[in-house]
């Protein structure tokens, strides 16, 4: 009698759960800061509308967030979860009053590593839920999660709050690559995939503002899966110099999704399809049915 052979099938990847091909270039070009400033509103809205944008994130605590809320058509946007604030001269800070969470100027920490220092994290839990329930009650169709400084990713303990939240609420994740598991220290991608959180196989950054460089060689070398870049789109305004000492980067960003033609025609010639985050939220939402 001869001995049966057991043949495991190939696990599909994120591509192909999308109803892709396997070989699909998948991108996903978010516009981060919604809601930081009016320059930032008319600059992220501009490239959803009418330009190469597939995705926006919104900065809750900021500003201008309820009034990008009043502007929203049911666009693709995340919640950019936020606990710094960065700018010298142009304040945000928590809406739940967290104690924690403040510097010595009244807003968020200026600095992730200060933020890690001094943050209580049932307040950090409870000030992250907050923005997440605002910015449903404000109408928003959340599509994601991600982190503003990338402040609760390379941290266990802050990155326990991201994952239980992105359970608690079916959301997908932006998380880095897998390269940069090392760095931090602890497998996220893998605790996020045993929670059945959905996330970009990987996430081209560059540093500094301003994502040009990182976009056009993503034209000649970008590989097939799911793949998030991420910008920062503003229209320059007195406003955007006044507090933005990176004022020009945001506006070439608002340039290069709107204004600049050639790069649609470049990433249609390359073969890449451009996506936002709500299949991986349908995607995730469907599969915690399939599993039930």
């Amino acid at each position: 009698m001869g001995v049966g052979r057991c043949t495991v099938a190939p696990v599909a990847s994120l591509a192909e759960r999308l109803g892709y091909g396997p070989d699909a270039k998948l991108l996903i070009l978010t516009c981060d800061d919604l809601g930081q400033s009016h320059a930032a509103n008319a600059g992220v809205f501009d490239a959803l509308r009418s330009g190469l944008g597939t995705s926006a994130s919104l900065m809750v605590p900021a500003p201008w967030a309820r009034a990008a809320a009043a502007e929203y058509r049911g666009d693709d946007v995340g919640v950019h979860l936020t606990l710094n604030s960065e700018l010298e001269r142009y304040r945000w800070g928590p809406i739940t009053q967290a104690p924690s969470l403040l510097d010595g100027d009244g807003g968020f920490p200026r600095t992730v590593d200060d933020l890690w220092d001094h943050a209580d994290l049932d307040e950090v839990r409870r000030e992250c839920r907050a923005q997440i329930e605002r910015a449903i009650l404000w109408g928003f169709d959340v599509s994601h999660l991600d982190t503003h400084l990338g402040a609760l990713q390379m941290r266990p303990e802050f990155f326990d709050v991201y994952l239980e939240l992105a359970v608690e609420f079916r959301l997908p994740l932006r998380l880095t690559g897998a390269h940069t598991e090392a760095l931090a220290g602890f497998p996220f991608r893998a605790l996020a995939a045993d929670e059945g959180v959905v996330f970009p196989d990987d996430l081209l950054t560059a540093p500094g503002m301003g994502a040009r460089k990182i976009l056009l060689d993503a034209l000649d070398h970008l590989g097939p899966g799911v793949t998030e870049i991420y910008l920062h789109p503003a229209l320059e305004t007195a406003e955007l110099l006044a507090l933005a000492p990176d004022w020009e980067a945001r506006v070439d960003d608002h340039r290069l999704l709107v204004h600049d033609t050639h790069v649609r025609d470049a990433l249609r010639d390359a073969g890449v399809i451009l996506i936002g985050y709500r299949p991986l939220r349908d995607l995730m939402r469907d599969q915690a049915v399939t599993t039930a």
